[in-house]
């Protein structure tokens, strides 16, 4: 068990930091005349979920499943099309561009790629300064007193502050958008695959240093990942996505030991394990997925689900607990599950 999760245990019946609530994003093609206007892709569809205060909660599922889309739009970095996102109480998609950028300073982002998202015209220094002077801290001096101070909770040399991108590895790329994302003491910084571009080494390192910030600051995570090792060692709590739905979203352990969802079954048994004498559990996923721009009508997930019964192509099952279970724990969207 991770030591930060004792105490978010403690704080998990408090009101929730950030409440998503019927999140939606459709992208529309532009249209090619004379053929008739395109559907919309529906990227992310009716999404629900919350996140603690200094809890990790990650977005798992295929490419292409929503899960950037999904963490993206609650930055308003992609203007959701409808649904409801409150951080703190505080709806965030009605507040105005002036407002919003207000609130920025709490919602951060580390990106997936270390090389793209630094500039290479900045120094290492100016890059992690960036927000420091654009929220207000005016002092040149302060800013180089912070900036040397966050270069040492991410585990790079004060001196590095003078050197360019392209002269830091990988890692320490991802370590310079990880201090970055610190710098203004976010609520809650949205990962989003921070760890995918980085050898296998690296990525325990990085996963490491996010979990003892955590620990440190009480900071919560929205960490969209398709790597099932780093998420079952980062979370706390766990949503599976299919299709711009979450079809499952349970407590880490729970979801691994006893996935409820045919999906999620499949999902697990492709992940590989590390022991060759291990008795063979792959489950074969029949079928391709569906496109987003012609969805299948009730549960998304019915054209290649083994369980799939008339109720499924007619009904999309409600995200619900058994009645067994606490409130708000282990959530299925399955007719029998």
């Amino acid at each position: 068990m991770n030591p930060s999760q004792e105490p978010i245990a403690a704080t998990a019946q408090a009101a929730p930091l950030l409440q998503v609530d019927g999140l939606r994003k459709h992208y529309t093609a532009p249209r090619r005349w004379p053929s008739p206007p395109p559907r919309p892709i529906q990227a992310v569809d009716n999404v629900s979920f919350t996140v603690a205060r200094g809890e990790t909660l990650s977005l798992v599922g295929e490419s292409g499943c929503g899960k950037t889309t999904t963490a993206k739009s609650v930055l308003r970095l992609v203007e959701p099309t409808a649904g409801s996102v409150r951080l703190d109480g505080e709806e965030l998609l009605t507040l105005s561009a002036g407002e919003m950028r207000r609130r920025r300073r709490e919602l951060q982002i580390i990106f997936q790629d270390p090389y793209a998202s630094l500039s290479p015209r900045l120094t290492a220094g100016e890059i992690v300064a960036e927000p420091l002077r654009n929220f207000g801290m005016r002092s040149r001096a302060e800013r180089e007193a912070r900036v040397q101070w966050l270069f040492g909770k991410v585990g790079l040399r004060p001196e590095a502050t003078a050197k360019y991108p392209h002269e830091f590895s990988g890692g320490q790329r991802q370590r310079l958008g990880i201090a970055r994302a610190l710098a203004m003491q976010p609520k809650l910084i949205v990962c989003d695959e921070p760890v995918s571009a980085l050898d296998v080494s690296v990525q325990a390192q990085v996963v490491n240093l996010l979990m003892d910030l955590q620990q440190e600051f009480g900071i919560a995570y929205l960490f969209v990942a398709h790597d099932l090792a780093v998420v079952r060692h980062i979370s706390r709590r766990v949503a599976v996505m299919y299709l711009g739905r979450i079809v499952e979203l349970a407590d880490r352990d729970a979801l691994f030991s006893t996935p409820r969802h045919p999906y999620t079954e499949i999902l697990l048994s492709a992940a590989p394990v590390p022991n060759p004498r291990a008795p063979a559990r792959r489950i074969l996923l029949q079928g391709d997925p569906p496109s987003p721009a012609n969805p299948p009508s009730g549960c998304h997930f019915h054209t290649r689900c083994p369980l799939a019964q008339p109720i499924c192509r007619e009904q999309a099952p409600a995200l619900t607990a058994r009645p067994s279970d606490a409130p708000g724990g282990h959530q299925v969207a399955c007719h029998f599950r």
